[in-house]
């Protein structure tokens, strides 16, 4: 959390608390008569925990792993290239690399589509992408297309859902421009020290 942030919040927010204010909320509605809002309040809550549960879980398992428990490098990496744990933290605004940087993760986790970035629209949030693939090759290039683009969207709604659209036009589309070279720079946290490659047109 940043120290503005932190300086925004009214008080700490512990397990006590929290239980108190749920139970109150729950109360509430309950109170409404309506035994339905009750019982949809509750699998909320429970839904909500288990995938705090689960992300917490998670996390613990990738910290104790021998091979980052003794790491020279950075000891949080492997949260920043998890899907669930980076989903967290971009949730709560605490995932420490920059979209393109997490866009280069997701393009990364679907890497056997060959999939390059082409350019992202902030107004509309559109992410276009370029297939390795050429048109006319192959055969079902369409279903193809397809396939990397579910690929796609779904690795970026855990890394970047600041990207809301995905398009993907096939490699030699006619007027399509240059390609951005987007990859784990040397600068990021979680290299520990060793940039990955840029992708090239």
């Amino acid at each position: 959390m940043s120290a503005a942030r932190a300086a925004e919040a009214p008080h700490p927010v512990n397990a006590t608390q929290t239980g108190l204010r749920i139970e109150d909320v729950l109360d509430r509605l309950a109170a409404t008569g309506d035994p339905a809002v009750r019982a949809a309040a509750e699998e909320l809550v429970q839904a909500l925990m288990d995938f705090y549960g689960a992300g917490l879980e998670r996390a613990l398992q990738l910290l104790s792993a021998p091979g980052n428990r003794h790491a020279a490098g950075d000891p949080v990496a492997p949260l920043l290239g998890d899907e669930l744990v980076a989903s967290l933290l971009v949730l709560h605004d605490l995932h420490p690399e920059d979209r393109t940087t997490r866009i280069a993760r997701a393009l990364d986790s679907v890497r056997e589509h060959e999939l390059d970035v082409v350019d992202f629209d902030e107004t509309t949030g559109t992410l276009r992408l370029r297939s390795a693939e050429a048109a006319g090759t192959g055969c079902g290039c369409a279903a193809n297309g397809t396939t990397a683009r579910q690929a796609a969207e779904d690795a970026l709604a855990c890394f970047a859902p600041e990207v809301t659209a995905v398009e993907v036009q096939s490699a030699g589309t006619p007027g399509e421009p240059p390609l951005l070279q987007i990859g784990l720079g040397p600068d990021s946290r979680a290299t520990a020290g060793r940039p990955a490659p840029a992708k090239t047109a």
